[in-house]
């Protein structure tokens, strides 16, 4: 009896091993069901970890530099129009300073919406100076901004990969100007 007992355990535990294999394959490939915004190529905000989240860095040389205070920058290292209706903006926060900085919290905005997510760079905007317009940043269906969150702080010389996404400007519109709450604004060029 203990011998049927055991196997019966073994197949009970199997079978309970691939149900979990299925449930897990499924949820992340059907997603949650929210098929109204396009799906970045990173999650913006769903962890709720201690350390940012950000899309994968790109070890490349500059295309644009944004100035902070305390001697923070942004390196842009790509502004990409991806096939979905958004450009992608990736680089690096670095502290050029001499000691360890409190990201500043107004990086995130103003906006209601926004600031109760956390710290991010969701006061970011892309402007179109020909087209006469201001993109702002792209939020889930839950309002947090499609960027890099969990922002706290930055160690002397340190530099963190971020990402901002932003909805495209028209397929003719390639420069534009990049700007962000308590730095320098700068000239960029969109490719793709």
């Amino acid at each position: 009896m203990s011998i049927g007992f055991t196997a019966r355990a073994r197949r009970g535990a199997v079978a309970l091993a691939i149900a979990t294999g299925l449930a897990v394959g499924v949820v992340s490939c059907g997603g949650d069901g929210d098929d109204k915004k396009p799906e970045p190529s990173a999650s913006a905000s769903r962890s709720e970890g201690s350390g940012p989240s950000t899309q994968e860095g790109k070890s490349q040389d500059p295309i644009a530099e944004l100035r902070g205070q305390d001697g923070l920058m942004l390196q842009v290292v790509s502004a990409d129009r991806d096939a979905g209706g958004f450009v992608t903006v990736n680089g690096n926060l670095k502290n050029d300073g001499a000691k360890s900085l409190v990201i500043p919290s107004g990086l995130r905005g103003d906006e209601t919406e926004i600031v109760q997510h956390g710290t991010s760079l969701g006061g970011a905007t892309l402007v179109d100076p020909k087209g006469k317009k201001r993109y702002y940043v792209l939020r889930d269906t839950d309002g947090r901004p499609l960027t890099t969150t969990g922002l706290t702080t930055i160690q002397p010389g340190q530099t963190i990969p971020v990402f901002i996404q932003f909805p495209a400007p028209p397929a003719g519109t390639a420069e534009v100007t990049l700007q962000l709450p308590t730095f320098s604004s700068a000239p960029l060029k969109i490719s793709g």
